[in-house]
C-alpha cells in the first residue's frame, strides 16, 4: 500500500487511515461535519497526493489531446485549466481529467488515483499515431487542495502571485510558501472556491506547515476523503467508479456541456448523436421528504412501486441537513418536482427531484 508523502503527518494529527486508490488516505480527523463545514465557511486543507499527474509536451501533443479527450483542447491557453473526460471506444469513460495548458506546446493531465496505469497505458496507446512526449510524473509531486471561500485571502502571504486576480480555472506558477515552480491553481472538487497547489515531493512538509501558519487565524483544519466526498455530492459533481464507468454514457451522467464532438475524439460521432437527440436515461439529484440516508445502490420507485433506478451516491448533506442523492432513472422521471420513493430496508422514503447543485452557495 502506498503513502503519501504527508502520511505520518496525517497520523500525528488523529486521522483515521484507509485504504483508497492504492494508497492510505486520511477519511476524516474531527469528523465528517466539522471538517465540511469547516470547507464551507472558511478554509480546510486536502491532501490529494494520490492523484496522478502526466505531462503531454511537443508540436504533436494538442492533436493527441484534442484526440483523446471530450472537450476542445484548442481553446485553451497557457494559464488556463479545462474539465474534461476520456471516451472509449464503447460509449463510456476511461477517467475523468483536468487539463492545464502549461505552455503553447506543454500540458498537464490530472487523472484520479484509482486510474493512474489504467489512463496511463489508454493514452500510451493511443499516441502511437501521434508521438507527443508523456511522462508520467505522479510520484513526484504532491497536491494541496486548499478549499473554502477565505482560501484565497488566507493563503495571499505565502506568494507574490495575485490570488484574487485569478478567474477561477485558471493557474499561475510561482513561488508558494517561499518554494519556486508551484503551480498555484484555481481549481477544485468543493464547490466553495480555492485552491489546487501542486508541489515536488521533497517540499511538500515544508508547503503544508506553511499553510497552517497562514491559516491559523482563519481557524483552518485539515480534510479527509470523506468530507471531499460530501462536499462534491452538494454540488452534484460526479465521481468516478459512481456516478461515470467505463460502460456508463457521459451524456446519461450530464457531461454533455464537456462533450465537443467537432473535435473528432474517440466515439465523438456516437456521443455527439446521444447529446443532440438525448438519451433514454439522465443522472438525476434528489432530496429525502422525510427522515433517512440515501446509501449507493438502494433502489430507487415510482409512486406505483415499479423500480426506476439505483442511488448512485448519496448521504446526509451537512449543510443542508437533509438526505440527498445521485442515480440514473428514465427521461420521464427526470423532471424537476417529480416524486419517487427510495427503499430503506423494509420502508418507502418519499423523495424529490430537484435540480443541482443541491447546494447553492
Amino acid at each position: 500500500m502506498l503513502k503519501t508523502k504527508l502520511y505520518d503527518t496525517h497520523v500525528s494529527l488523529g486521522a483515521k487511515m484507509v485504504s483508497f486508490g492504492g494508497f492510505l488516505m486520511p477519511v476524516h480527523y474531527e469528523g465528517v461535519t466539522k471538517e465540511h463545514l469547516a470547507v464551507r465557511n472558511s478554509v480546510g486543507v486536502f491532501d490529494v497526493s494520490h492523484m496522478g499527474e502526466f505531462f503531454v509536451e511537443g508540436p504533436s501533443a494538442i492533436s493527441l489531446l484534442q484526440h483523446i479527450c471530450s472537450n476542445d483542447i484548442s481553446k485553451l491557453t497557457p494559464g488556463k485549466a479545462q474539465y474534461n473526460y476520456l471516451p472509449n471506444t464503447k460509449g463510456g469513460v476511461v477517467d475523468d481529467l483536468i487539463v492545464y495548458q502549461l505552455t503553447e506546446d506543454r500540458y498537464l493531465l490530472v487523472v484520479n488515483a484509482s486510474n493512474i496505469e489504467k489512463d496511463w497505458n489508454w493514452i500510451n496507446e493511443q499516441n502511437k499515431v501521434h508521438n507527443a512526449k508523456l511522462t508520467n510524473a505522479s510520484h513526484e509531486y504532491s497536491l494541496l487542495a486548499v478549499q473554502g471561500p477565505k482560501a484565497i485571502e488566507a493563503m495571499q502571504s505565502l506568494t507574490t502571485v495575485e490570488l484574487n486576480q485569478l478567474p477561477f480555472y485558471s493557474h499561475q506558477t510561482g513561488i508558494f510558501a517561499a518554494v519556486d515552480d508551484v503551480l498555484i491553481a484555481t481549481t477544485g472538487y468543493t464547490g466553495s472556491g480555492g485552491l489546487e497547489i501542486y508541489v515536488p515531493n521533497t517540499e511538500v512538509k515544508k508547503v503544508w506547515n506553511a499553510i497552517f501558519k497562514a491559516g491559523k487565524d482563519y481557524e483552518i483544519k485539515p480534510i479527509g476523503l470523506a468530507a471531499r466526498d460530501t462536499l462534491r455530492l452538494e454540488m452534484g459533481y460526479c465521481l468516478y467508479g459512481n456516478e461515470i464507468n467505463e460502460n456508463q454514457s457521459p451524456i446519461e451522467a450530464g457531461l454533455g456541456w464537456v462533450t465537443r464532438p467537432s473535435t473528432d475524439f474517440i466515439h465523438a460521432e456516437v456521443l455527439g448523436k446521444q447529446k443532440s437527440e438525448g438519451t433514454s436515461n439522465s443522472l438525476v439529484g434528489f432530496k429525502l421528504q422525510e427522515r433517512g440516508i440515501p446509501r449507493t445502490d438502494l433502489k430507487l420507485f415510482d409512486l406505483d412501486g415499479n423500480m426506476i433506478g439505483r442511488v448512485t451516491s448519496g448521504t446526509q448533506a451537512p449543510s443542508l441537513n437533509i438526505g440527498i442523492g445521485l442515480g440514473y432513472v428514465p427521461k420521464k422521471f427526470s423532471v424537476v418536482g417529480t416524486e419517487i420513493q427510495l427503499q430503506v430496508r423494509n420502508k418507502m422514503l418519499s423523495a424529490k427531484i430537484i435540480s443541482l447543485p443541491f447546494y447553492k452557495a
